[in-house]
């Protein structure tokens, strides 16, 4: 199984909260993980705001950072090209996304020709998950929940 995770999944396996586990077990079991480079500030923003907003201690959220950068160098990253934002601009049209929502299901559609098979994307955010796939990929969670 080859997964593209967006920040919403990959902040799961740092910040215990419902399916958190779920992921984790998602991502053990993936040949491949998948990711936009944009991720990078997504998850460190969520967490960051996780420790304003008292769901993380300080101390928790600086070790759930310093966890996230060490894993990071692990996971496959599609870059952003001029190629990625002409492609991101159509689709935010065609699904109604946000930009990063945008970017992030761009860049699975470039993950899944670059590696030209089936991709998972990852998702707890509900537009994405619908957008996903109606363009093409298939969703994880199977259903979305609520």
């Amino acid at each position: 199984m080859i997964v593209y995770a967006d920040a919403t999944a990959i902040v799961k396996l740092y910040v215990t909260e419902r399916g958190s586990s779920d992921v984790a077990e998602l991502l053990t079991r993936a040949q491949i993980v998948g990711t936009s480079i944009i991720s990078r500030v997504e998850v460190a923003a969520a967490l960051a705001r996780a420790t304003r907003v008292g769901v993380l201690s300080a101390t928790s959220g600086r070790a759930a950072q310093r966890a996230f950068a060490r894993g990071w160098p692990d996971v496959a990253k599609v870059l952003v090209t001029e190629a990625l934002i002409n492609q991101a601009e159509t689709v935010a049209w065609d699904h109604g996304l946000r930009g990063y929502d945008a970017l992030q299901l761009a860049s699975a559609l470039t993950w899944k020709e670059a590696v030209g098979e089936d991709v998972f994307l990852a998702t707890y955010d509900h537009e994405l998950w619908d957008a996903a796939e109606d363009a093409g990929l298939r969703r994880w969670p199977e259903k979305f929940p609520r």
